[in-house]
């Protein structure tokens, strides 16, 4: 009840923004690639990790957004994911994702047909809460956001078959991103308390464990001019679940920004062993169309 809360608080800053100003616009008024694209669970980010970043190149005056869809390729599974979010006025995000994962060939081995597929649904919020990793470049203060995501799982008997507590649960986090422009560096480290197995597509707590637990995730990216980023992801996630070992995640990506109409990434991905299956190392897809309007470039 109180983690529903915070979301629920979240927002309501959201709806008081824009019942605040209704004459707000989309704008681009933010530089190209400072929206980041859209992690996993559909906040910005990139790919594995959150961001404090908020979606979209709404300025300070505006609102801007996205469209994102994500493939992930592994040996013995398929994750979908793609949703949409939204960010007012440089300061509050509200997003949307479903994400679908397919067992393929793995199902007769959890019981379940060839082909089943795990799905839920997450909404998430997040506030920026100080900084700003564009114009601090004279301060060690990172830009710093909190958020939360409520995830609600479609599969509720199997989930709990399978030795899970719930079928849903919610995410809170605290993520800080500094932007070394004079290095083309993009720093970013996040703490999340979380019970969620496999993102939550294996429900929530376990066997094992049934706290919330803190996880880590940090991401590094690397400009090469004002279009092109790589970077890396590292995330760890808990381990709840007795009948199959959970491993931290990795991945290896290239991300471009060719307008800030649209961005496409490429990666490399590990999440170690799912479900019975072992190496699960593949590439993922992630394509975003940016909601905005050109306009001058503003103050954030």
């Amino acid at each position: 009840m109180f983690q529903k809360t915070i979301l629920i608080g979240l927002t309501a800053l959201l709806i008081g923004a824009c019942s605040a100003s209704p004459s707000l616009k989309p704008d681009q008024g933010r530089l190209l690639a400072t929206g980041a694209v859209s992690q996993v669970e559909g906040s910005a980010g990139s790919g594995l990790t959150n961001w404090a970043v908020i979606s979209g190149y709404g300025s300070n005056t505006s609102w801007g957004g996205n469209t994102h869809y994500t493939q992930v390729e592994l040996p013995d599974f398929q994750l979908r994911s793609y949703g949409a979010s939204v960010g007012i006025k440089n300061r509050v995000e509200l997003s949307y994702t479903r994400q679908d994962f397919d067992l393929g060939d793995t199902g007769p081995k959890l019981g379940l047909r060839d082909g089943y597929t795990f799905s839920q649904d997450i909404v998430g919020a997040k506030v920026r809460l100080v900084g700003d990793a564009v114009y601090d470049q004279d301060s060690v203060l990172p830009q710093i956001s909190i958020g939360a995501q409520y995830k609600k799982n479609q599969n509720s008997d199997l989930v709990q078959a399978l030795g899970a507590e719930k079928d849903e649960g919610v995410d809170l986090y605290m993520s800080g991103t500094k932007l070394l422009l004079d290095k083309n560096l993009i720093l970013t480290g996040t703490a999340r308390a979380t019970k969620a197995n496999q993102f939550g597509l294996l429900g929530f707590g376990g066997d094992q464990s049934d706290n919330y637990q803190i996880e880590l995730e940090g991401s590094a990216a690397y400009m090469f001019n004002k279009h092109l980023a790589v970077g890396v992801d590292y995330r760890t996630k808990p381990d709840n679940l007795g009948f199959a070992e959970e491993n931290d995640g990795a991945a290896a990506y290239v991300a471009w920004f060719p307008t800030k109409n649209i961005s496409l990434t490429a990666a490399y991905v590990d999440l170690g062993d799912i479900a019975l299956q072992e190496n699960q190392r593949g590439a993922y897809g992630l394509s975003l169309i940016h909601i905005s309007e050109p306009t001058r470039l503003r103050r954030i």
